[in-house]
């Protein structure tokens, strides 16, 4: 019985093309309780493999976290699954906003101590004491609102080439990072402004408005289904869009266009781009944006030292990196002193100052 992914990415992808069949990205989490997360995840994997499903899902005693692709024609059958699960059942799917039959080439389903890496101890709050879910109207009209306090619970390479209007981004690396940071920054407007949260499909606000709550927040407000659910419900009610850039998302895809600005630069000549790559140089793998001309001139890569390594044979690549473990870069989002035009995020203390004046 096959419990784990046996194809490469290039085996999947030609399968997927042979196939000429048009392929659903969606995503959903739920906190649960799950007794048993290793049995839970065997049976997923049982199932959804047969149909088709390709993604990458993480599963804990806690809950279920996925980001996955399956044929369009087996949506139903994929959906009457769901269904069967009594903590599943009729969840809300954030289908994506911009589809490609590529965004995933394998199917992985993994167990893990958490869902979204918090670092939180749940013991220590009441995690399902959350904030107030609120649509898309209700959102543009709280954030239009001077007592309101908007923060992007996501990375800073995320916020960075799209994010809303009037937001605090946070120039972290981690979740865990932005937690402490936000609750610090604003510990003087715990009682008399909104704390109005939102991230990319609305997990990570799920946990950080409760946490926000047990800290003495007293009006919590967190975007239902997050960026992905909100353009949905602004493009069918018809609504003002306050969404600028791009949604960063963790595919193949990378992003999704939500407006036509480009409000982030090439990390290498400062030219507008949002496009997001990873260093050609696979021992380096640095994630940075680069445009259309740097991108031609560097071969793929994000500094001279890559790209001359990159042009080496690849055995001689391999004799390179035997030894020497993994680059750091592997691991850094757009963090490289070598690229002069990553883009300093406001900090939370110059947002609130700025606003005052």
């Amino acid at each position: 019985m096959q419990l784990y992914n046996k194809l490469s990415a290039k085996e999947r992808a030609a399968l997927i093309e042979k196939a000429g069949k048009d392929r659903l990205t969606l995503s959903f989490y739920q906190y649960a309780n799950i007794g048993n997360p290793q049995e839970f995840r065997d049976q997923l994997f049982i199932v959804w493999d047969k149909l088709d499903v390709l993604g990458r899902i993480y599963i804990a005693t806690e809950g279920i976290n996925g980001q996955l692709s399956l044929p369009a024609d087996r949506f139903n059958e994929f959906k009457a699954h769901l269904d069967t699960i009594d903590f599943l059942k009729d969840i809300r799917l954030n289908i994506a906003i911009e589809q490609d039959n590529m965004s995933f080439l394998k199917l992985k389903v993994k167990v893990r101590h958490k869902i979204v890496a918090d670092g939180l101890n749940d013991d220590t709050f009441d995690v399902t004491d959350k904030g107030v879910h609120v649509g898309a109207q209700k959102f543009n009209d709280l954030i239009e609102d001077r007592d309101t306090i908007l923060v992007d619970m996501r990375n800073h390479y995320e916020s960075e080439i799209g994010h809303f209007k009037n937001a605090i981004t946070p120039d972290v690396d981690t979740f865990r990072e932005s937690l402490d940071i936000i609750e610090d920054d604003l510990k003087e407007h715990k009682e008399d402004k909104n704390l109005v949260m939102y991230c990319t499909g609305g997990i990570r606000c799920e946990k950080a408005s409760a946490y926000f709550k047990h800290k003495g927040f007293k009006n919590v407000f967190q975007l239902e289904g997050g960026i992905i659910e909100y353009t949905r419900q602004v493009k069918e009610q018809e609504l003002e869009n306050k969404f600028i850039g791009k949604n960063f998302v963790f595919d193949e895809r990378r992003a999704e266009k939500i407006s036509d600005d480009v409000i982030a630069q090439c990390h290498q000549c400062g030219k507008p781009a949002d496009v997001h790559t990873n260093c050609a140089n696979d021992a380096c793998h640095l994630l940075f944006i680069q445009c259309d001309e740097c991108k031609e001139a560097m071969n793929n890569c994000c500094s001279t030292n890559c790209k001359e390594i990159h042009a080496l044979p690849y055995e001689e690549q391999k004799a390179l990196r035997k030894g020497q473990g993994n680059s750091n870069d592997i691991f850094k989002k757009g963090r490289a002193d070598h690229l002069p035009f990553k883009k300093d995020l406001r900090n939370i203390h110059e947002t609130l100052k700025a606003d005052k004046k």
